[in-house]
Order: structure tokens, then sequence, then C-alpha cells
């Protein structure tokens, strides 16, 4: 190990979700100190759930994030589902994975596009970004247009879907309306083909370490809504038994807990779906794999952003599918679920673009909510994003500082981490002597 002091101080990394600090401390070489440092404050969601009204549990929780609202109310509606005993139709699974792919595109396009390409592109935001590659951010721009009107198409707007409720919509789209859709998923496809070849194109840093990946899984699809809980090392569980996996612990440096289930930590988001259910991907996603080099197990934590863009592809040819389902099927109206005057407990599970959610409901025999457990994906993270950063500092010390900063700053947003639902800035310190 390179006998130095790193003394380092960056303020205001840009292009993350939220806020915190980043605390490294090297003295002769050796890491004497690294932390992930989490100093928002907490948001009592699950405190404003109890004593609502069922019906109110997915409205109010979709607002705990802007970007993964339509995450937050399908893992609230299936935990009041369940907590109910509501089974729903098939054209109503139908619409809500259509829904649910359309702000994966959403989120992921924003990510690779706007928060990490800019570090590809020599670049320090999306806005200069703009004038230096601007067919890069047209593009960008296209793709995230086209998932906005795919959720505004399914839930009444681009964000924080109106038309889901318990057992089913408010709101259906019309057949025509689907197959218009289609045409634009299709024609999206050249988009995706340059998307791919400019990430083909990236340098990404090369960086190895194993850990366990978490996500939902089913045997016959890529699993985002339901189905059992997996891990790359070999555990399965039902969804009931969620605190099995997360086993949340408190940790002096920060206002976020920690979470580990069989090693130290663990890490969820696209490159644990990818481990997980690789076999289940589309064709076409699966060529794109292929293209990468990627292959699971992938243990490069910065490449959660290639399969993020592995993903881009599975959704927009799934989404393609879903519709000529619903549109052979045809959309017909559907009776609302009516409160039935017994209440029960229920998990939801989704896994949402930075990877697997749950919600936890007891209501009582008035519909009213007892008790609400939320198990964010970036929570479940923060363990293991300061295994990954205590793992590449040493490899690094040997850079200019400066490189060591950006490394840093690159690896926290591979994870693409929503510390809270609005944009802030996450401060990084490297102390020395």
């Amino acid at each position: 190990m390179t006998k130095v002091d790193v003394n380092v101080n960056v303020h205001h990394l840009t292009r993350v979700e939220g806020h915190g600090n980043i605390v490294v401390d090297v003295k002769n070489g050796e890491l004497v100190r690294c932390e992930l440092q989490i100093v928002e404050a907490p948001r009592f969601f699950e405190a404003m759930l109890r004593g609502r009204p069922y019906m109110e549990a997915s409205h109010i929780t979709s607002r705990i994030c802007g970007i993964c609202a339509t995450g937050h109310a399908t893992a609230s509606l299936r935990a009041t589902e369940t907590a109910l005993g509501v089974e729903i139709s098939e054209q109503t699974e139908l619409l809500r994975k259509l829904l649910f792919h359309g702000e994966t595109l959403d989120s992921h396009i924003l990510h690779v596009y706007m928060l990490v390409a800019p570090d590809f592109l020599g670049v320090g935001s999306v806005l200069p970004l703009a004038a230096s590659h601007p067919e890069v951010v047209k593009r960008a721009l296209r793709m995230k247009k086209l998932a906005g009107d795919l959720c505004a198409l399914v839930s009444g707007r681009h964000t924080h879907p109106i038309a889901m409720t318990v057992g089913g919509f408010t709101h259906l789209p019309t057949v025509k309306e689907l197959l218009a859709m289609k045409e634009r998923l299709v024609a999206a496809r050249k988009d995706l083909d340059e998307t791919i070849a400019l990430l083909k194109t990236l340098p990404w840093p090369q960086f190895e370490r194993e850990t366990e990946y978490v996500s939902l899984k089913k045997e016959d699809e890529y699993a985002y809504i339901d189905g059992v809980i997996a891990t790359t090392d070999g555990f399965t569980y039902s969804l009931p038994d969620y605190r099995k996996v997360t086993n949340e612990t408190l940790v002096p440096h920060s206002t976020a807990k920690h979470c580990k289930h069989n090693r130290e930590s663990y890490m969820v988001g696209a490159l644990a779906r990818f481990n997980n259910n690789y076999r289940q991907l589309h064709p076409k996603a699966k060529a794109v794999a292929e293209e990468f080099g990627m292959q699971p197990i992938v243990t490069n934590t910065f490449l959660n952003s290639a399969a993020q863009a592995i993903e881009i592809v599975h959704c927009v040819e799934d989404s393609i599918q879903l519709i000529d389902q619903l549109a052979g099927r045809g959309i017909e109206e559907e009776p609302l679920y009516q409160f039935q005057g017994k209440g029960g407990e229920g998990v939801g599970s989704c896994d949402v673009p930075r990877g697997i959610l749950f919600h936890n409901y007891v209501i009582d025999d008035d519909g009213l909510i007892e008790e609400a457990n939320c198990i964010i994906p970036t929570g479940q993270n923060y363990a293991n994003m300061e295994a990954d950063m205590r793992a590449l500092v040493p490899q690094i010390l040997d850079q200019p500082q400066e490189k060591i900063t950006h490394m840093m700053e690159m690896l926290i947003r591979a994870y693409d981490p929503c510390i809270s639902c609005s944009t802030h800035f996450l401060e990084v310190e490297f102390i020395g002597n």
C-alpha cells in the first residue's frame, strides 16, 4: 500500500438525490476511517400512515419519492390487498406491469444520461453536456418523454399515480391509445441502439468486490412486482419474512439504518436483479449484456449503470409485448373493491429502479392503518456503499488527489442513491493529518 496521507475536502457533490457526507481518513497509507454519513432528518411517512384509511396509503406513500412514486404506490397497494385478501384481475396485473416499466425507463434514463454520463464525457452536469453533446441530451429527453407519457397513459399523470386503486384502476386507457403507444415504443428502438452504442464506448472503472445481491425473483418473468426474495448466496424467503433479510441496525454516524443478511452488507438495484434474474431477461436485453461482456455474477459496482441500460431495453421490449396482450384481450371496466369490514396484515414488495422495496401494513376492522413499516432500497445499500469505499480507497491511493475524489464520487453515484426524495448535495471529505 502506498504510504501517503490523503487530505481532500470536496463539498457539494452533485448528481445525487439527498444530503450526506463521505468521510475518509488515510494516514501513512492506512485507511483509518471510512464512513457514509447520512444527515437527512427522518421523514416519518410511517407515522403519517397510522390512523389513515387504507385507501389513502398508496397516495400518501407515493410522495416518499418523486422518481419511484409508482413503485411506492404499487408496493403500498400490494400490501393493502394482501392484508384485505383482495385478488386482482389479469387486466390490472398487466396494466400495473406496463406502468411499472414506464417508471423504470424514466428513472434509468435519468440516471444513465444525466447523472452518470457527464462523468465520462468530461463535464460537470447535464447543462454543459447539452452544449458539448447536444445529440446525447436530445436523445435522453426524447426517451424520458416517452417514458413519462407511458406512465400518464396508464396512471393518469406522469408522476404520483392517481388512477391506481385497491383492486384495480379508476381510469383505463383505450386499446387505441395503447396501440399508439406501442408504435412509439417500436420507434424508440433506434434511440435504444444509439444508447447502447454510446455506453459501449465508455471507460467503465475496473473494480471488483464480491458481495451478496438481493432482489425479487420469479421463475417465469423478470421480477419487478411480487415474487420471492432471492439472494446470490442461495437464500430464498417469502415476502412476509423480509425482516430476516433486512436486519436493520442503527449506526452512530448516520440517521439512516444499515442492513445486512448473510454478510456484513448486501446490494440491491439493477445489478442485483441482473445477477438473480438474468435468465428471465428479454432476448434483446441478453444480447446487450453480451455486448457489454456481462454475465452473472457481475461484481463491479460501477456496472450497475450498465445493468440499468440492459433493463431499459428489457422494459421497452416487454412493454410492447404487454400492450399486445392487453389489446388482444380488450380493455374492460371492472368493479372496484368494496371494504368487507375485516382487516389484516400484509406485505407488498416491488423491485423499484434502486432495488427491492418493502411495505408492511396492519389494517384494523374499520379499515384504518394501525401499523406501517417501509424499507427503502437506498437504505439497504448504505452498508454496502461503505464496504465498497473501504475496498476502493486503498486501490487508488497512488492516483492524484483529484482522481481519488472523482472516483469516490462516481462510486456513490453508481448506486443511483435516493437519499431523500429531493435533490440536495452530498459532501465528500477526505481527512489526513
